[in-house]
């Protein structure tokens, strides 16, 4: 099995270790409500190792990379980048993409920016 803590860790180039837990990232999450994981479970939970409930969670979609909760962390350690780093993991694992390649075209519409495609199929693709 994968050591998820290191992938996840060099990933997001965060330090876990520095979090006080002072709640004030999940207090300003504008999706607090939908999460299962709350951005300060999240941190604590990366300390500990406990990447693969992550990798399960339909948080690490509700998040939305708002980055209110980097701004309002004192410690600076950035939250938004380990829930974007846990996705990665999820997307790096073959057949585990929460979007398939295949299913990018027909989210594609006139109002959708060229690099978003781009950026969507360099991401997803296999």
């Amino acid at each position: 099995m994968a050591d998820y803590k290191e992938l996840v860790l060099t990933a997001s180039g965060v330090n876990p270790l520095k979090c006080m837990r002072c709640g004030k990232c999940s207090g300003t999450c504008p999706s607090y409500d939908a999460m299962e994981y709350h951005p300060h479970q999240f941190v604590y939970m990366v300390e500990k190792g406990d990447i693969e409930k992550l990798m399960a969670s339909k948080s690490i979609y509700t998040c939305l990379s708002c980055f209110a909760c980097v701004e309002r962390c004192p410690r600076d350690v950035e939250p938004a980048k380990l829930v974007e780093a846990v996705r990665l993991a999820v997307i790096r694992q073959q057949g585990q993409n929460h979007l398939k390649s295949e299913q990018i075209p027909e989210l594609i519409d006139d109002d959708l920016p060229q690099q978003a495609i781009v950026s969507a199929f360099r991401k997803y693709s296999k």
